[in-house]
């Protein structure tokens, strides 16, 4: 069974703080834990980021991470994309800001990321692009800066749901 895990009160104070000096391995997959995503798909970013295979044991024992859902949550964890991927307008939208974010914080760094957001056709294929290029982030500039890019790509969803809102 998939479990969802999401960070904790503590989880996201040392995403701000850094009070705890995690390795830079297990802070980058505290910052992929999102609510959203399950073990198997937070287990399956460990290889990329170096992080040991009890990764999540250990966010979860010092108290980081908490589990907040099983399979049954899953469905509702589907991309935020979901009944938009085909929309040119979101497509354009994300594909607009995730190039600007490559240049803006990759650099030359950021080459092969630049070629997995031009291989995306739709929407939904650039969300799946989003850990990596959280994970990037991270690693390039800061964690905390990874987190706020993430919660800033969302806020684009929501914007874009609410076309009534910007347009007045």
């Amino acid at each position: 069974m998939a479990y969802i895990h999401a960070k904790t009160a503590a989880g996201r104070q040392e995403i701000e703080d850094r009070a705890r000096r995690l390795p830079p391995a297990l802070r980058s997959i505290l910052l992929m834990v999102d609510g959203q995503r399950d073990d198997d798909a937070l287990t399956a970013l460990l290889p990329g980021l170096r992080a040991p295979e009890d990764a999540l044991a250990q966010l979860a024992q010092a108290g980081l991470i908490e589990v907040v859902g099983g399979a049954v949550a899953a469905p509702a964890a589907r991309a935020l994309t979901a009944g938009r991927e085909q929309d040119p307008d979101l497509y354009k939208r994300l594909y607009d800001w995730m190039s600007e974010s490559v240049r803006r914080h990759l650099g030359l760094k950021g080459y092969f990321m630049q070629l997995k957001i031009e291989r995306c056709t739709d929407a939904g294929g650039l969300e799946k692009l989003w850990p990596d290029m959280a994970a990037a982030v991270a690693k390039a500039k800061s964690p905390a800066l990874a987190s706020r890019w993430l919660s800033d790509t969302h806020a684009l969803l929501v914007v874009d749901a609410q076309p009534d809102a910007v347009a007045g």
